[in-house]
This record gives C-alpha cells, sequence and structure tokens, in this order.
C-alpha cells in the first residue's frame, strides 16, 4: 500500500499495529512514511485508538495546518508533535463516581494555582488515581494558592478513591492520610 491507501485499510492497519504492542506514534509514523498522507494517517490512527471519527476530524482540522511546516522524512517530529497536543488521547468517559471525584481534582488543581500541562492527558484519560497521588505531595510556597481549599478538596476525591477497590488501595490510603494530615495542618484542627 502506498499513495492513495483507502482510509479504511490505514484503519485497519494502524489497529493492527497498536494490537502488535506499537505506540500510537510509531504508528502514525510509520504510516505517514509509507503514505505521505499525513491527514489521513491522523484520521486512521485516531479512529483505531476508539475516537469517534467526528472528534477525530476536529482533532485533524486543528494540527493540520502544522503540517505545512515539515517535509516527508520528519514523521517521527510530526508524531512526537501530535502526542504533545493529545490528539490521540482517547477520552475516557466517566461514572457519577469518577467525575464527582475528578472534579474535586479539578477544584484541587485551581486552589493549588494550576497543574502541569502534562497532566491534562490524565485528566483526559481518567486517571484520576495517578493525578489524585501526584497532587497527594503537594507542597505550598509563596503564598500561592489556598492550602485550605487544596486540601478539603483532596481529602474528599482521597475518601471517594480510597471507597473503590483497586490496585492501588495501599498508596491512596497513604495519600489520604497525608492529605488528612495537611487539612488538619492548615485549619489547626
Amino acid at each position: 500500500m502506498n499513495h492513495g491507501e483507502g482510509a479504511d485499510a490505514l484503519v485497519l492497519d494502524a489497529r493492527e499495529m497498536l494490537a502488535a504492542g506499537q505506540s500510537d506514534e510509531e504508528v502514525f509514523a510509520e504510516l505517514a512514511a509509507r503514505t505521505g498522507e499525513w491527514a489521513a494517517c491522523v484520521l486512521a490512527v485516531c479512529v483505531a485508538l476508539g475516537v469517534p471519527r467526528t472528534e477525530a476530524e476536529a482533532r485533524l482540522r486543528e494540527v493540520e495546518p502544522l503540517f505545512a511546516e515539515f517535509a516527508a522524512g520528519e514523521e517521527e517530529l510530526v508524531a512526537t508533535l501530535l502526542s504533545f497536543g493529545h490528539v490521540f488521547i482517547v477520552d475516557r468517559v466517566l461514572d457519577e463516581h469518577e467525575e464527582h471525584i475528578r472534579d474535586l481534582l479539578g477544584t484541587a488543581a485551581g486552589a493549588r494555582g494550576g497543574y502541569p500541562g502534562g497532566l491534562l492527558g490524565w485528566f483526559r484519560t481518567g486517571e484520576l488515581t495517578k493525578i489524585f497521588l501526584y497532587f497527594a505531595k503537594t507542597r505550598f510556597r509563596d503564598g500561592r494558592g489556598s492550602p485550605p481549599d487544596f486540601w478539603a478538596a483532596m481529602t474528599t476525591a482521597g475518601e471517594l478513591l480510597a471507597s473503590k477497590d483497586g490496585q492501588d488501595q495501599a498508596e491512596v490510603k497513604a495519600g489520604l492520610e497525608r492529605c488528612r494530615m495537611q487539612a488538619a495542618a492548615v485549619t489547626g484542627r
């Protein structure tokens, strides 16, 4: 298959490559180098990952203008930029319990004064335990943020995470204990 490969064939190829253990970046770079059709390859990888086609097309419209800045042979660099731009992320649909936790973690992020951009992917993929454990290590400096609001939201999020079974329960419970201690320290209780 070369230039002009059908969209369905590209999606099938992408699915096979992903199933074989290649990363989304590797799949895009290989398909793009082979076909020269970078836009079609973005769509193929997104759809193969499970991103709905309409969402994949919207993501493509956002990044397609960047393609003019690159030439054939730079597919791996383009793949890295697409990954950094979260083009290939599959947004996870959360249940009501998980949405409540995500909202609390969002409240904590705001009370903290924000979060590193790299965590955006964790929010989108529903990696709530990872976010909780990352935030549980927070240390406030320079008077930024609102420690009482942060630790209150984190304590509630930790309690909700601890109420469900999971492989990270020991870490969650340790993080929750830290949150409780920090909340008590900032409120004087």
